[in-house]
């Protein structure tokens, strides 16, 4: 390990939910859960006024309703999210070549790589500097986390939460890490700790003094080897800055089971769709088609075929997703449908062919989709065309986002993320021809955008 805490693990405050506060003047200070708001929905992020009732990341968005039902409830803005994060990626790549991002609100950077840090205090000031430089940037706050090695660094941007800085100091981990409950060790899950705990193993410490044969008695050889190196506070593992995107994918769950074998092949069609869209959006193409299906029972199955070269050709991802669900039986009903591609590339060697006559098959599909939607259907997506948290604009009230929406009515509170007042609220008919979805605006106004 390092003698000198010039790793650092950044972690953007309940990132979905911030960013949504932060968007919404009304709604700053109060409890925002973001996620699926359907019966089997689960919560993404909840904000720190959220948690405060016991709301949390996966929960059941049913369970998250009963625990806070005066929060406000809104529909993920990925692509919001994903342009905030750019910002903030941006900053850190800033000050190091390498960066190593988790997720959008998550990334490791090698301070030293760059000669940004050489020692504590150094380190202290580049912390500081970029959180600052992230809430003048977006308007958001970040937790960071200084240390020689990446597991310490992450536990302490943990320690520092919410909107904090903590730097452990080299030769001080193994006394900060020894009482602290197993399961702020990495790989330590619900399972894993509740094994340790019958063993009477509760505390870091408790894992060192255990010794390495009994953790590989009780958890495996390669378990047990890294558990008691993480306890010692050994962790020699590098912040690599380019992950290699190992599939693309997407995946919808249903509220309610699908049952009809047609319908569930439509959807088989769009998600083959959706994922060739974001197999392109990242310029990649991939050989390998995977199809993923959870059953009524929970039962999950993956089925995948290899094609003679990598494609981004949206109907011969359809044609073999649809070749692979004729071996799945969905008759007692369908929860979730995936689709992915795997074996990735940077190119595409075309099969004409297949593409032809997955083309074929592709436009009786779409002649059978415009038949096949029930009206009931059809009206429900008229519905649904109004996201809660989504943003919209109205031609006489100007940009405003959609607080709910049902019974042919959508009501939409009018504010930008400049306002410094709650905005007003209105409510119109789902067709008013007046209102139309809009594109999210800057967190951050910029040259009055958003003002």
């Amino acid at each position: 390990m390092r003698n000198a805490p010039t790793i650092l693990h950044l972690d953007m405050d309940a990132f979905f939910a911030s960013v949504e506060q932060a968007s919404k003047p009304s709604l700053r200070g109060k409890a925002v859960v973001v996620g699926g708001l359907g019966p089997r929905g689960v919560v993404a992020t909840a904000s720190y006024e959220a948690r405060v009732f016991g709301v949390h990341s996966a929960m059941p968005m049913a369970q998250a309703r009963r625990l806070a039902p005066n929060a406000a409830y809104l529909v993920p803005r990925f692509g919001l999210y994903r342009s905030v994060s750019e910002q903030v990626m941006a900053l850190l790549r800033g000050l190091s070549p390498l960066v190593e991002p988790l997720s959008l609100d998550e990334a490791f950077v090698d301070l030293e790589a760059a000669g940004a840090a050489w020692d504590a205090r150094s380190a202290r000031l580049v912390g500081e500097r970029l959180r600052t430089d992230i809430r003048t940037v977006t308007g958001l706050s970040g937790s960071v986390g200084l240390a020689a090695s990446k597991m310490l660094a992450k536990i302490a941007s943990e320690q520092a939460k919410p909107d904090g800085l903590e730097l452990i100091e080299p030769g001080t981990e193994r006394a900060m890490l020894g009482p602290m409950p197993v399961r702020i060790l990495p790989g330590v899950g619900p399972a894993t700790g509740d094994h340790l705990r019958r063993a009477g193993i509760t505390t870091v410490d408790e894992i060192a003094e255990a010794g390495e044969d009994e953790l590989v008695r009780l958890l495996g050889k390669a378990h047990g080897h890294a558990l008691y190196a993480m306890a010692l506070a050994h962790d020699e593992r590098p912040v690599v800055a380019e992950r290699e995107t190992k599939s693309v994918s997407v995946e919808d769950t249903y509220d309610v089971d699908i049952h009809d074998r047609m319908r569930v092949g439509l959807e088989v069609q769009r998600l083959a769709d959706r994922c060739v869209r974001r197999l392109r959006g990242a310029g990649l193409s991939g050989r390998t088609i995977v199809l993923k299906v959870r059953r009524y029972d929970f039962s999950t199955l993956t089925r995948s075929e290899t094609l003679r070269g990598p494609t981004d050709d949206p109907a011969v991802v359809r044609e073999a997703a649809a070749r692979l669900l004729e071996s799945v039986d969905t008759t007692g009903g369908v929860r979730l449908l995936g689709v992915g591609v795997s074996g990735l590339a940077d190119y595409t060697q075309e099969d004409l062919f297949a593409q032809a006559a997955a083309g074929e098959e592709a436009a009786e599909l779409a002649a059978e989709e415009d038949v096949a939607e029930p009206v009931a259907e059809q009206e429900a997506a008229a519905e649904r065309r109004w996201p809660a948290g989504h943003d919209v604009r109205h031609a006489e009230y100007g940009h405003g986002w959609v607080q709910g929406s049902g019974l042919g009515r959508v009501t939409v509170r009018f504010e930008t993320p400049g306002s410094s007042e709650p905005g007003r609220v209105r409510t119109f008919r789902v067709e008013d021809p007046e209102l139309e979805p809009a594109e999210p605006l800057p967190l951050v106004p910029v040259d009055g955008v958003g003002a």
